[in-house]
């Protein structure tokens, strides 16, 4: 792709920089907090946009000028100098290519927002708990790597130290267009330390990744919801607290029921089941809209059986392959201690070449 090819797109992109600009001058602006703190995000990826492709455009004009001297240039170690340039200048100019290209591409409505992520075990008995909990720890690791703010919401421990299930929420940047890429079903194959024999077993665990959604997203009629409090209860059903105060919340209409027992404060808990009531019912209407629309379907995270996955940990030979993308990484400790993005970037870049591919169809 050259730079005459985003002429368009580019254009479009000034002129969102300069409304944004105007609007960030209006004092007024900063009371609204969520909207001014949305502005801002924007104009600093616009910013950097417009900072990488300048410096793309200034590396294809030396990559230019050092192919005139070359041609040129006679004496051989000149030549070998201006050689090893132009190999940098190439790949130079070819990452800040792949960059400017992203950059510029259409971004999914929700990729500036924060989520709620659930992960249940599936296939697999206690072993796919343990993994579910291993999972859960790699992605805290990784929120942290990236400074995202992470809440606990819910919280279901095996009684062997696995998850029966785990609720949490990650706010801060890029947050939805990262961890989008996790929604499905995770596949592990280990010899588990039970295992005696030795023998590979094969276990899932299931991830959701829900957008989380405000009051104005999602509006609830009062009217609509039950609410019941009970008392929390830990691994094996032993009570945890003396009060009631664990919440249970069940939209009426759609009889979708939400449960929170995490806090200690009913009226926190509340507060937390809402949330996820709220994200619930977003990713309903979402479904039922892309059926209607017949558009392009959000994955389903699926039974949990064996057959159905997005990825595959295999132990054994230290590798993490994801199945949509056919992507394959050999560092399987290194994701789990929050590295994903050995396997997100690639997956990231994949997407954009489809995405790239798709709009030149369509400009054609």
């Amino acid at each position: 792709m050259t730079p005459q090819d985003m002429e368009g797109s580019l254009a479009s992109l000034e002129a969102r920089l300069a409304e944004i600009g105007a609007r960030l001058s209006d004092p007024e602006i900063y009371s609204r907090h969520r909207e001014s703190a949305e502005l801002l995000r924007e104009r600093q990826k616009l910013d950097t946009l417009f900072e990488n492709y300048r410096k793309w455009i200034k590396a294809l004009k030396d990559l230019d000028d050092n192919h005139v001297l070359l041609a040129g240039e006679s004496e051989e170690g000149l030549r070998e100098l201006i050689s090893a340039d132009i190999g940098k200048l190439e790949a130079e100019a070819a990452l800040l290519e792949k960059t400017v290209i992203s950059s510029i591409l259409p971004p999914d409505a929700k990729d500036s927002g924060n989520v709620i992520v659930e992960i249940k075990p599936a296939a697999g008995g206690e072993e796919a708990a343990l993994f579910a909990s291993e999972l859960f720890r790699a992605y805290m690791y990784f929120a942290e790597r990236r400074s995202w703010k992470r809440e606990v919401l819910s919280l279901n421990e095996s009684e062997l130290g696995g998850l029966r299930e785990v609720m949490f929420s990650l706010l801060g940047d890029d947050v939805f267009t990262m961890m989008k890429h996790e929604s499905g079903v995770h596949r592990v194959q280990r010899v588990p330390a039970t295992e005696s024999g030795g023998r590979i077993h094969t276990s899932t665990v299931t991830v959701s990744v829900l957008p989380e959604a405000d009051e104005v997203e999602v509006k609830i009629n009062p009217e609509d919801l039950r609410i019941d409090v009970f008392r929390s209860s830990g691994p094996g059903g032993q009570s945890v607290n003396t009060t009631d105060s664990a919440v249970r919340v069940t939209h009426i209409p759609t009889g979708t029921m939400v449960a929170s027992q995490q806090e200690k404060s009913q009226h926190r808990n509340k507060e937390i089941a809402m949330r996820i009531l709220r994200a619930r019912l977003l990713e309903r209407q979402e479904q039922e809209d892309a059926a209607r629309h017949a558009a392009t379907k959000r994955a389903q995270v699926g039974s949990g059986e064996r057959s159905e996955r997005i990825r595959t940990y295999n132990f054994p030979q230290n590798r993490v392959t994801d199945h949509r993308y056919n992507v394959s990484v050999h560092n399987l400790p290194r994701l789990l201690d929050g590295d994903f993005e050995l396997i997100l970037e690639p997956i990231l870049q994949v997407e954009c070449e489809r995405r790239l591919a798709d709009l030149k169809k369509v400009g054609k």
